[in-house]
Parts: structure tokens; sequence; C-alpha cells
């Protein structure tokens, strides 16, 4: 039986447009995603978009038109740019649908019905912007007096009203064994630091419900009250698996093997959803990474600059592959990184058109040129030729070991330290110098060079799914031998090779006359 494997980004908030930090989510979740396929495992990969709560009820109010049209706007455009990003999901959830309703419902009866859910009145400070509710020391005063969330730098509001309220303070202890017996369990380490010391701090309540809006999932048997958002939201989770029908087929992927979400929403999936699924005698996710933001040209994104950058005007200049890969290879996954043109154009220009473009381009032109246009046979062996294949032969295990630790640089750098280990192996083997001194070394050398560029090359395929599919076609590869597993048979002497034409194009700036 296929192990099955079930990652997610978190639902993006729908009172603004996608940008950028959400097309770097999204992309690291699809490598993954797409990884997990091409090694053999029965992936469930998970998006869509959250769409209740006061935020939303006021973007929509601020655009003049009711919630369900505005979040229908929005979701769409979420949904075209995972398209544009060719994200390769097999759900995208909306917290406005019939199946999320009944399963928040029914998740909430069950909280009910364990006694961890209890009827009070809410006071306090709460942030519209985030959504959330924050303790008088989470909160600072600014020289005008108005009064802002540390963390976020969101104004916050007192607040007054009725609240059901989740007994979140009876599970400190039960949270703490939870991330004692499983280590990895939040990542990156900085981050589980930081659960680990507000968790120890002590817990409070949780209110889970608001009556000063309408915009959310009725709470059962008091329809005065809608649930709090981040309940809501993080059910999603759980909806797209069937529940409350367990013995739905989806089930089986439940609980999730990875949450990808941006550190700003790590406590509510570290702490809140866990709490939740204790409560009520669900399975807990087996990882919650949190990865960094972007700034733009060394400045935060943000409305008020007006740099939030759309990634698909750059999937239209750049194209998508080189897009995806500069995400991903840029920073290490879990730190925060910064987007500049000059960036992208250099990794495209001197990574992608120099250094892999150029291996491809040379070796399967010589190939057509020189020997016939098919895979070269192979001869005996030299050291050189033996240390290429090693390298090739040891980067799927090291591939798949960093992309378990969600550590996508390390992983696009193992596969980058082959390249270049190719490129300087046919300048000092020369074949064109072979080709009159010696054909039969010439077919080996070229061989070596079509079996490292096949590892590249299929091990590049979640990374740039375009792009390296076109160069497995080049490379006479059908697709039935694209997994990771077809990396164990070696290419077929003699097989021909379609005519090769190149990649990946140098960029150049367009001058304004």
């Amino acid at each position: 039986m296929t192990k099955p494997f079930y990652i997610s980004t978190p639902i993006y908030y729908v009172n603004g447009a996608p940008h950028l930090g959400h097309a770097y989510t999204s992309t690291a979740a699809d490598v993954l995603a797409r990884f997990k396929r091409l090694d053999g495992y029965d992936v469930f990969f998970l998006t869509g978009t959250d769409e209740h709560g006061q935020k939303v009820e006021s973007a929509a109010r601020a655009a003049g038109v009711p919630p369900q049209i505005f979040t229908d706007r929005v979701a769409a455009d979420f949904a075209d740019m995972a398209k544009r990003m060719k994200i390769s999901n097999d759900d995208f959830i909306r917290t406005t649908e019939a199946r999320h309703k009944r399963s928040c419902q029914a998740i909430w009866q069950k909280l009910v019905a364990a006694g961890a859910i209890y009827l009070g009145a809410y006071e306090g400070w709460y942030a519209v912007r985030d959504e959330a509710f924050y303790d008088e020391e989470e909160t600072a005063l600014k020289p005008d007096g108005t009064r802002i969330a540390i963390a976020s730098g969101a104004a916050v509001e007192w607040v007054v009203e009725p609240s059901y309220f989740f007994k979140l303070s009876a599970f400190q202890d039960k949270l703490l064994d939870y991330y004692e017996a499983n280590p990895g369990v939040i990542a990156p380490a900085a981050k589980r630091n930081e659960i680990l010391s507000f968790v120890k701090g002590g817990l409070n309540d949780l209110s889970v419900s608001r009556t000063s809006f309408s915009w959310g999932i009725p709470v059962p048997g008091d329809e005065a009250h809608v649930m709090y958002v981040w309940l809501d939201a993080l059910v999603n989770y759980i909806t797209a698996c069937g529940y409350p029908d367990e013995g739905n087929e989806r089930f089986k992927y439940w609980p999730a093997d990875v949450h990808l979400v941006g550190k700003e929403i790590i406590r509510f999936h570290a702490v809140y959803w866990p709490a939740f699924l204790m409560a009520a005698g669900l399975p807990l996710p087996k990882k919650v990474f949190s990865h960094g933001w972007w700034t733009v040209e060394g400045e935060k994104m943000s409305k008020s600059l007006g740099n939030f950058i759309d990634v698909r005007p750059l999937v239209d200049e750049f194209g998508l592959d080189a897009v995806r890969f500069f995400l991903l290879r840029e920073v290490p996954f879990g730190g925060d990184g910064d987007f500049s043109r000059k960036s992208l154009i250099m990794r495209l220009n001197v990574e992608l058109a120099n250094d892999l473009g150029n291996l491809g381009q040379r070796t399967l032109s010589f190939i057509a040129k020189n020997a016939g246009g098919v895979v070269p046979p192979r001869g005996p062996l030299t050291e050189p030729d033996h240390a290429l294949l090693a390298t090739a032969d040891a980067l799927p295990g090291k591939v798949r070991d960093a992309l378990d630790r969600l550590a996508f640089h390390e992983a696009m750098e193992d596969i980058w330290k082959l390249v270049r280990a190719a490129n300087a192996y046919i300048d000092h083997q020369a074949p064109w110098a072979l080709k009159k001194t010696d054909p039969d070394r010439m077919n080996t050398v070229l061989r070596v060079l079509l079996e490292a560029i096949r590892t590249v090359a299929i091990l590049l395929q979640p990374f740039m799914p375009d792009s390296m599919a076109a160069l497995l076609d080049q490379l006479g590869q059908p697709m039935t031998d694209r997994q990771i597993a077809a990396l164990e048979t070696k290419m077929t002497d003699g097989a021909a090779l379609p005519a090769p034409s190149g990649i990946f194009p140098r960029y150049v700036e367009k001058v304004l006359e």
C-alpha cells in the first residue's frame, strides 16, 4: 500500500489580493508535494482561502458589496494565482463552503461534549487586523495614545461582549508533553523555543465566539454568536479530509504530515490547533513549519508603501520556473528574504542559463553532431567518471533528507554541486579533443554526462516542472521513467535523442530609449 502524505498551506485570508508571500508559501508546499509524488507517496496537498471574520466583513463593506460576493472575487484571485504558479494542490478549500460549516459545527459540538467550552464574557484587547486577542503585556501605547499589539503593530481595541470560551488553560501540560514527545513537531528551532516559552508562561482560556459582527459560522444552538475566525479557519485541515465523516476515504490522510505556515501564525497552529484536536479526541499534526517573510528591496511589504508584489507579472516577464527557482534558492527556508530584480536576474543568468542550461545544451548538441544523436555506449570507467557518477548516485538521498527537513535551499545547493561538478568534468575531459584521439572514450564521457544530467533533471522537476519536462524530453526519457526510482535503471544504449534546444535563455534588461 502506498504511504499517504498530507501537506497544507495556510488558508489565505481574503481581505486583500494575493502577493509574493502567498506565492512563496504555496510554491514551497508544491515542491514538497511534487517531490513526494515522485518518491512514490500517495500525496494530498491542500490550499484555499479563509473567508470569515470581522476584517473581511469590514473590507467588504468598504468595497460596497456583500461579504459573499467580496470573498467570491478574492478567492477566485487566489485560485488564479495558484494556477499561474502551477501549484499542484489536490483540493482548494473555502471556509464559506457548506462542507466546512458542517465540519466546524461538528467539532464545536465535540468540544462542548468534552466539557472544553463554556459561556462567559470577554473583556480585553482585540486586534481586528490580526483577528487575535492580546494580553495587556502583549500591547504597548504609542506616543499618540493609541494602543497596539507589540508583535504585529496592529491597533487593538478594548472589547466587552458575551463569549464562549475554550478551556485552553487545561491543556498546558498536555501540550508540553506533546512537544517533548515530538521534538520536531515545531520548526525551525527558534519558533519551537518561542512556543515552549509561551506555553510554559501559562495559558489563559480562549474566547472562541463573537457577537459584535455576523460574518462567520453560527455557533450551533446559539446563533447570536459566530465562531472565532481562528477556530473556524484551523478546522479547514480536517474538513478537507471529510470530517466529521471519519470513514471518508480522505480521512486516511489525517493527521497532516506538514502544516506550512508564515511565522506570524505559528501560535495558532502550534498551540490552539493541537489543543482543539486533543479536546475533540483527534490525532495531532506531525509537523508545523514556520517560514519567514519577504521584504522588497529591503523594505517590508505594506499597503502604505505600495510595494506588494503580485507574482503573476513576474512570471510573465521572467518565466514561471525562473521565479519558482528564485523563491526557494535565494534564502534559507525558515528565515526572512529580500526580493530584488537584480538578484532574480543574476540567479536566472548565472545558475539557470550559464550553469544548468549551458551544461545541457553543450552536451546534447555535441551528441547530436558527433555521436549520432543517440545515447552513447559506456566503456571502462576512469576515476573522474566514478567520482561524478558517485555524486549523482548519492544525490536522491541528499535531496530527500533536505526536503524532509524543509531545507529547500540545501536541496538546491546539493543539486547545484552536481551541476558544477558536471561542468568541470566536461571541461577536463574535453570530448571535442577525444573525438579525434579516442572516440570510444568520448562516448563514455558523454554517457556519464547524460546520466548526471538526467539525475539533475529528475530531481529538479518539483522545483521547475515545465523546464525539466522539456529537458527530460530532450534526454529521451518517457513519462513512465521520470520517478526518482527510475534513477536506479541506467539509460538505454542507442536510444534516440530528440534535437536539442535551449531551455534557459539569458535575460537582458530592456533599455528604455
